[in-house]
């Protein structure tokens, strides 16, 4: 049974109505671990992901003995005091050495995780860029790029493209300038085994579980910086210059979501009434938006009887005017 609990003060009700569902949902608040030993290169990495997700950034300094795969009642608890969707946690062990964890979460609670390892990447310090603006702004919003087709069929990669939309994501806007689109982030992966070509993989293999992660290949992600230079016509013509992050990551160990707990996190809202008389609803009948987005509709009445239809009046239709014409009937010589 839920407990509601009631405000006190100003301060606190905007607090509740800000953590309450909505239907578009805020960008995820994501908190950066170090665990007990995160080691050089999982902390510079963890530092230039914190810097593209700022403001939307909380940072643990102090080392946490924490195990996500292990036990998850720090990160709930984490979550539910800083009101955070998402974890990232770096942990290096002599096993699995430069160890990143992404944890995703859904009411406070652990949806799924994902834990890579960071094979090669290059810090900021090698690349000489120069943006309009810092990337870790509000009017930061990169577009991303997956190659490879392995994103939309195997269930590992899948996992992964949603979870990187969501960290990457961003404030929801309708529109955005040609101007303002200055980064890109791409995501490819390595050379596909031709077991995994989709040509050849069955069903079986694509959805199993116990694939070997070694098996899998890399993921690589590149940013860069977008440049419109002048072409002489209406569309500019574009140039990419690398910028950071730069990084080769190899998938590690995953937790998938619990199904009830998804299907939650999937569910949306009913829509209103004035959303669906315009066309953005279930499908009405004679009701249809077209392609540029207007609503049309047709509307059916009733039989009329055309001999009762009122029409503008003239002095050539007046009624005996044809008698006066000759030859007609009752006028004129027989």
């Amino acid at each position: 049974m839920a407990i509601c609990v009631k405000p006190k003060n100003a301060r606190s009700k905007r607090v509740l109505q800000a953590r309450e569902p909505k239907e578009i949902e805020d960008p995820r608040t994501a908190i950066f671990v170090k665990g007990t030993h995160a080691g050089e290169r999982a902390n510079a990495v963890m530092k230039e992901l914190m810097a593209l997700k700022r403001p939307h950034a909380i940072s643990f300094s102090k080392k946490n003995a924490v195990r996500p795969f292990e036990d998850a009642s720090s990160l709930e608890f984490w979550s539910q005091k800083n009101d955070a969707g998402m974890f990232v946690v770096g942990q290096s062990t002599k096993k699995r050495p430069h160890g990143m964890t992404f944890v995703r979460m859904f009411d406070y609670k652990v949806l799924d995780m994902c834990e890579v390892g960071v094979d090669d990447w290059k810090s900021m310090a090698e690349f000489k860029v120069h943006t309009k603006g810092d990337a870790g702004t509000q009017a930061y919003k990169p577009m991303l790029h997956f190659a490879s087709e392995l994103f939309e069929s195997h269930p590992r990669f899948v996992q992964l493209k949603s979870m990187l939309m969501d960290f990457f994501n961003g404030e929801e806007i309708d529109a955005i300038h040609l101007a303002g689109l200055e980064h890109v982030i791409s995501i490819s992966l390595g050379p596909t085994p031709p077991t995994m070509n989709a040509a050849t993989t069955t069903l079986e293999a694509s959805t199993s579980t116990s694939e070997d992660p070694s098996t899998l290949p890399k993921v690589h992600i590149r940013a860069y910086t977008i440049r419109l230079l002048k072409s002489g016509t209406l569309v500019p013509r574009v140039e990419l210059t690398p910028m950071r992050p730069s990084l080769d990551l190899s998938l590690r160990r995953h937790t998938e979501a619990d199904a009830e707990l998804w299907k939650q996190a999937m569910r949306r809202p009913k829509l209103r009434k004035q959303d669906v008389e315009k066309g953005l609803g279930e499908k009405h009948k004679n009701l249809e938006v077209d392609e540029m987005g207007d609503l049309r509709g047709r509307i059916r009445v009733g039989k009329q009887d055309l001999g009762k239809l009122r029409t503008q009046k003239m002095k050539g239709l007046k009624a005996g005017r044809d008698d006066m014409l000759p030859g007609a009937s009752g006028s004129g010589k027989p």
